[in-house]
């Protein structure tokens, strides 16, 4: 599996290639779009499409990896930065790649280990990692974490994909509607009365003392007993 990691900037852009290969992984291609400062933003924003385009129809990755939006200090900075985000997701949507958005906090905790990782950190992990050379720069071994981050979270997202997609198949895990499925709780009404029970039969006797054969109290029938006067 090939990723392509971006790490957005309105002046320099990090780019980079990570491949998975059975247990391993193996550093593609790497480097840097750098946007200038002289041209207008439109200009820079243009380019920064059209390259991230070309990188995607050059290494043909399965899947690209961004770094999402923090909420920077400076207002103007943080406008900036989302312009070069919207290119780049443009530039992703324009290729037909597949989109995956992380956090910051997560890129720097699924490569050092922490949420709170500088820079200088982060490029550490990347090269020890990759086995690329310590002069990497900056940007793009952010790039490089994002993809990372990734590959160490796609292995969950696809069992976790796969068994959202088993529940939506119709007919599968379902049970008759006419009878409870397994493990339904059967909901009882415990301050319900119970039900009345019948009072035993009893003996009805005349003056006479005839009785008519019936049961006792304790709802034992009684024999028939016949005495001088009849019934007894």
């Amino acid at each position: 599996m090939r990723v392509l990691g971006i790490d957005p900037g309105s002046r320099l852009t990090g780019w980079g290639v990570v491949e998975e290969r059975g247990l391993g992984l193996r550093h593609v291609a790497s480097g840097t779009i750098a946007l200038g400062s002289r041209a207008t933003a439109a200009v820079r924003l243009a380019r920064l499409h059209a390259e991230c385009v070309r990188l995607m129809g050059r290494w043909t990755p399965a899947a690209v990896a961004v770094e999402r939006a923090f909420v920077a200090r400076n207002p103007q900075s943080a406008l900036r930065l989302g312009e070069a985000r919207g290119a780049v997701l443009a530039a992703v949507a324009t290729a037909e790649s597949a989109l995956h958005e992380y956090t910051p906090a997560e890129v720097k905790l699924a490569t050092v280990g922490h949420g709170a990782a500088d820079k200088s950190a982060i490029r550490r992990a990347v090269v020890a990692r990759l086995g690329v050379a310590p002069r990497l720069s900056f940007d793009a071994a952010d790039a490089l974490a994002v993809a990372l981050c990734h590959l160490d979270r796609a292995p969950l997202a696809r069992r976790i994909a796969t068994a959202l997609a088993r529940e939506r198949v119709p007919g599968r895990g379902r049970t008759p509607r006419s009878g409870a499925s397994v493990g339904q709780a059967v909901r009882v009404d415990r301050n319900a009365a119970a039900p009345e029970e019948a009072p035993p039969e009893r003996r009805k006797c005349g003056p006479d003392a005839s009785c008519v054969p019936g049961r006792d109290s304790g709802g034992r029938d009684v024999p028939e007993r016949r005495s001088r006067g009849g019934w007894s």
